[in-house]
């Protein structure tokens, strides 16, 4: 469970007490999500959810999470907002963590997404696009494609060890993708991690957007391509065309692609591919052996990274140059 730092009662109280959200009555410890402590507070005011900033999250970049989840609000983005203080901030310190309160948000997200689902997504993935236009602050992608040949370093040696043909595979793919990564394409705040757990429905209605802690600045049509690898992938790792289709053409309804985009997209999938693989190909190789949250199979991705390969157009992931 990703609960990796405790709190107590009367310390969680103290802390409820200095939003003004009324008593304390409950608050139970939140089991998905591998990156900060999260728990659901029950007050007298409502429900809200409690994040504790762990290790892995640099305290630097908070503002820029917070902020941007109160600039989409503003902006008609579903998502959680951070809640300020009697100060009137919205980051303060809890058990020696960074910590902040933000809204609850109903919903679940969907185990098998439906092509309504995907479509549903796309839509929302441009209004966030659309929506972070004007944001002040910026932030760097940290895991674009410049880090992905440091961070493969890290765990080269290894790399064996999770399938005997690796090493071949991703230095020759990041040979290419260095050479090849599109340059010029609209830029802006993406989500870049909007996997179907930070996605909530009631029923078939996207209720909103979640976990914003990989936001940053970078190429929408980058967001576009994470969002596909997310989405429209099946258990036996076949992709789904009817669901890429209709997250492509749910996303232009909102905010059509330019002609460069379109075209770089093959590309785009490729990187993004290659950034799971590498992210969880690390955590697999150095997640110790008593770990309380396991690693997802980097071969998932490998799997994905062979599709986009054979990929030449965009038409190929099911969607032709005119949106009909």
């Amino acid at each position: 469970m990703a609960v990796y730092t405790e709190v107590s009662d009367e310390e969680l109280a103290s802390f409820i007490a200095s939003y003004g959200l009324g008593e304390l009555l409950s608050f139970k410890g939140i089991a998905e999500g591998v990156e900060n402590t999260n728990y659901i507070v029950h007050t007298t005011k409502g429900p809200f959810i409690l994040t504790l900033y762990e290790k892995r999250v640099e305290a630097a970049d908070l503002p820029f999470y917070l902020g941007l989840m109160e600039h989409l609000a503003e902006h008609g983005v579903t998502c959680p907002t951070p809640v300020h203080n009697a100060e009137g901030n919205n980051l303060s310190r809890l058990a020696g963590r960074p910590a902040a309160l933000v809204t609850f948000l109903e919903g679940f997200w969907v185990r098998r997404p439906t092509a309504a689902h995907c479509a549903a997504v796309g839509r929302a993935l441009a209004r966030l696009h659309l929506g972070g236009k004007g944001f002040a602050l910026r932030r760097a992608n940290a895991l674009g494609v410049a880090s992905w040949r440091p961070l493969y370093e890290r765990f080269a040696p290894r790399a064996s060890e999770i399938s005997p043909d690796l090493a071949p595979l991703v230095e020759a793919e990041l040979k290419y993708l260095e050479a090849a990564w599109p340059q010029g394409l609209p830029e802006g705040v993406i989500h870049a991690d909007l996997f179907p757990d930070n996605v909530f429905f009631l029923g078939d209605r996207l209720s909103g957007l979640i976990d914003f802690y990989f936001a940053c600045n970078d190429a929408l049509a980058y967001d576009v391509a994470v969002s596909l690898n997310a989405w429209c992938f099946e258990k036996d790792m076949s992709f789904n065309v009817t669901k890429g289709q209709a997250f492509l053409r749910g996303y232009e309804e909102v905010r059509p692609m330019t002609p460069l985009e379109r075209a770089a997209m093959p590309t785009l999938a490729r990187g993004a591919a290659m950034r799971f693989l590498l992210t969880r190909a690390y955590d697999w190789l150095n997640t110790p052996s008593d770990a309380l949250v396991s690693p997802k199979n980097p071969m998932e991705y490998v799997r994905r990274l062979r599709f986009h390969q054979g990929v030449r157009s965009i038409a190929e992931y099911g969607l032709s140059e005119t949106v009909k």
